[in-house]
């Protein structure tokens, strides 16, 4: 049973409370489904909303500053602000594609071997398309490869 204090950090997340699973309950049915459909989009829309903010603050803030240093800080601030929102931007695609894995009831089960995914770990990345196990091999693969 989590903790209360983990407890208010998964609720605060996108505003909603962690699925509590009923005994005997099927895995992914429509309830569950919905549940993390609503999640998604809550998500979506906060990144949508924080793209916005972007677009107002760089045309809020874009100026000509004469003192060079003073410029290049500020191209500095947009290119990091411009970088971290096309990162959310790809987050934001996958967040559509795991809206239409929903829809197609192909959501919850891992890519690579078919298990189910499991709720905690969805409620803590709705975006995994693979088991724990099947992710840990993946990044050890991942280390073998790249040599990190």
């Amino acid at each position: 049973m989590p903790k209360k204090a983990e407890t208010v950090t998964i609720a605060s997340l996108h505003g909603f409370t962690p699925y509590k699973e009923k005994k005997g309950e099927e895995f992914m049915n429509d309830n569950q489904r919905s549940h993390f459909k609503q999640i998604l989009l809550a998500w979506k829309r906060e990144l949508m909303e924080e793209v916005d903010r972007t677009v107002s603050h760089m045309k809020d803030e874009a100026a000509n500053f004469p003192d060079p240093a003073d410029r290049a800080t500020q191209e500095e601030e947009f290119s990091l602000e411009l970088r971290t929102r096309d990162r959310e931007r790809k987050l934001i695609r996958k967040i559509d594609s795991t809206i239409e894995r929903i829809e197609a009831n192909d959501y919850g089960f891992c890519d690579q071997c078919g298990v189910e995914i499991g709720i905690r770990r969805l409620e803590a990345r709705p975006t995994a398309n693979l088991c724990v196990d099947c992710k840990t091999l993946d990044e050890i693969r991942e280390k073998q490869l790249t040599g990190g």
